[in-house]
């Protein structure tokens, strides 16, 4: 059976285009899903000018459910992000690692560039694929599949404990969602920005104290021992190295297409380490949704229609600065 859907895309120009994509059908171990809700990332706006879907943060409900699908049922509302699919047989594949799989890596934005969130459907391997707990509502979820893992995973991984201090630079789309986190954890949230309009939200988000950077001493913020980089700016690392507590580790969170300078004699001596972090296994996932739905994780959204001027006002106000904290596309019933 053939399935055909509506779907928005970049183009040479930066304008959205409204398109279509057919497929077949689809395959055994792949579930058709119905959009409701997509989040908005800026990682979607540095594709904004390939031919190719938008979008990374999805939630819908299963329509069609392949033959070799078991742990999916039609009707049931799913979410999915940045990471498609691997081989499933190379080493990264088999630790649940597929972005770095070495044989067929499918992740978004260079390859599958027929399906996106931003579209009223999309085929995805049902592997790929987690279900949202009916304490979620659809339009939270979105920014959980991209935003979300994003902080959250290397929380996990680098198993921050309860009484670090964690800085938080930005607070923002991932930043608003980062204090949540390590707040739930039981760590000292430490935020620092350039400004000071967002102040009382930071607080009430879970922050324990708040820095403008334009006027901050470094050598009066007691030590911290994670510092999550949220903007999209690199910041002046060498105020960034003072803040660090001895074996403190500094988290990249974001794309930024210049290099990273960093104090090399601070780093050396105060033992301090750099950790990168892409994406996450489905474990980790399911991992976070089961924090999300426990400790009562929410982000504040800003909803745009799922339409051509929907799309281009949310990257609009992304660009500028505008949205708190995380734009989400909404489809209308009928719109489309």
């Amino acid at each position: 059976m053939t399935i055909t859907f509506t779907v928005f895309k970049g183009s040479s120009s930066g304008e959205i285009k409204k398109s279509e994509t057919t497929i077949p059908s689809i395959k055994a171990k792949e579930v058709l899903l119905e959009h409701t809700h997509s989040g908005v990332c800026g990682t979607d706006s540095h594709h904004i000018k390939q031919d190719m879907v938008l979008g990374h943060e999805g939630v819908g409900i299963a329509k069609e459910v392949g033959s070799g699908v078991k742990d999916i049922k039609i009707g049931d509302r799913l979410g999915f992000g940045y990471v498609r699919g691997g081989c499933d047989e190379c080493q990264y594949c088999k630790l649940g690692y597929t972005w770095h799989c070495t044989n067929t890596a499918q992740i978004f934005g260079q390859t599958d560039l027929d399906q996106g969130s931003f579209a009223t459907h999309s085929v995805w391997p049902s592997t790929r694929l987690v279900k949202i707990p009916e304490a979620i509502a659809s339009a939270d979820a979105g920014p959980f599949m991209c935003a979300g893992q994003t902080v959250f995973v290397p929380m996990l991984r680098n198993n921050f404990k309860a009484g670090e201090r964690v800085g938080v630079i930005g607070i923002g789309g991932l930043g608003h969602l980062a204090i949540q986190f390590a707040a739930a954890l039981g760590c000292e949230v430490v935020v620092l920005s350039s400004s000071s309009n967002k102040k009382q939200e930071a607080m009430d988000f879970g922050a324990k104290e708040f820095y403008n950077t334009n006027e901050m001493v470094a050598g009066d913020v007691k030590k911290i021992d994670h510092l999550m980089v949220t903007s999209s700016a690199l910041p002046d690392w060498r105020v960034y190295a003072e803040l660090m507590a001895p074996f403190g580790a500094i988290h990249p969170l974001t794309i930024a297409f210049e290099d990273l300078v960093f104090p090399y004699g601070m780093m050396i001596l105060k033992e301090l380490t750099i950790v990168g972090s892409c994406s996450s296994s489905m474990e980790e996932v399911k991992q976070m949704v089961q924090f999300v739905v426990k400790h009562h994780i929410k982000p504040v959204v800003e909803k745009f229609p799922m339409s051509v001027e929907g799309i281009t006002e949310a990257f609009q106000k992304l660009e500028n600065g505008k949205i708190r904290y995380r734009g989400v596309l909404e489809v209308e019933v009928g719109s489309l």
